[in-house]
């Protein structure tokens, strides 16, 4: 539940900034037309910065050590992230864009293992730093005025360029998503401001198992041993400005 809790607070943040910012629009002029052009050109560039949240789902098989020790293991809460990305923009027709945004996105995991006989617990912050090369597709609704809503969709490979520390767990440094979102274009005097939820789901087994660095210490081992795969989520909320 507090992941969920977690997902509705970044929904929330954006509806309260679109409104905002809608508001701030109309009230310099209803009437007026901000940059009636800008969805008119073959292409164009621009930037974002964001926050985001990084999960991991964990599949547990019930793998009991010498000791008679049953470990589980998992991320009880989202934990926090900051991003920044570049942006290039391809319009395609009146509707669809295809849009590029390497960037990088810094956050941490906060891992539990929790010992199913004797309670015994550890915990393990996971720290990355992602190379992002999100590709997506934008279909965008007609104009209204001075705000345009859309949708997006694509994938998002990645690669972790922290240096991997011999811990409980090792996660692997490629990752590959598929990406969902919504936003809104917000057509400022200046610039075009876009604020986006964006869902990442992972689609490769990230737990790192060949730990050759562990094999005289079981008792880190053991864990990597409890499980059978792991899995990355993201919720990402970004500004863009275009």
């Amino acid at each position: 539940m507090r992941k969920f809790s977690h997902i509705a607070s970044l929904v929330v943040v954006l509806i309260f900034m679109a409104v905002a910012f809608n508001a701030g629009a109309r009230d310099f002029n209803d009437k007026l037309m901000n940059r009636p052009y800008a969805d008119l050109r073959r292409w164009h560039l621009g930037f974002s910065v964001g926050v985001h949240t990084q999960d991991l789902n964990f599949t547990n098989n019930g793998y009991i050590t010498d000791k008679g020790e049953s470990w589980f293991i998992e991320q009880p809460a989202f934990s926090p992230g900051f991003c920044v990305n570049g942006l290039v923009d391809l319009r395609l027709n009146d509707y669809f864009n295809v849009r590029f945004s390497p960037g990088m996105y810094f956050g941490n995991r906060d891992v539990r293992m929790y010992e199913a006989n004797s309670g015994a617990q550890e915990r393990q912050n996971i720290k990355s730093a992602h190379v992002v090369f999100p590709l997506d597709l934008k279909y965008s609704a007609m104009r209204y005025r001075n705000v345009r809503p859309y949708l997006v969709g694509g994938v998002m490979p990645t690669y972790d360029v922290t240096k991997k520390r011999s811990d409980f767990l090792k996660l692997n440094t490629f990752d590959f998503y598929l990406t969902i979102g919504f936003g809104c274009d917000f057509y400022l005097p200046y610039f075009k401001f876009n604020p986006e939820v964006k869902f990442c789901f992972g689609l490769t087994d990230v737990l790192n198992t060949n730990r050759p660095d562990l094999v005289d210490d079981p008792d880190k081992l053991k864990f990597t041993q409890s499980l059978s795969k792991a899995t990355s989520q993201m919720v990402v909320l970004t500004f863009y400005f275009e």
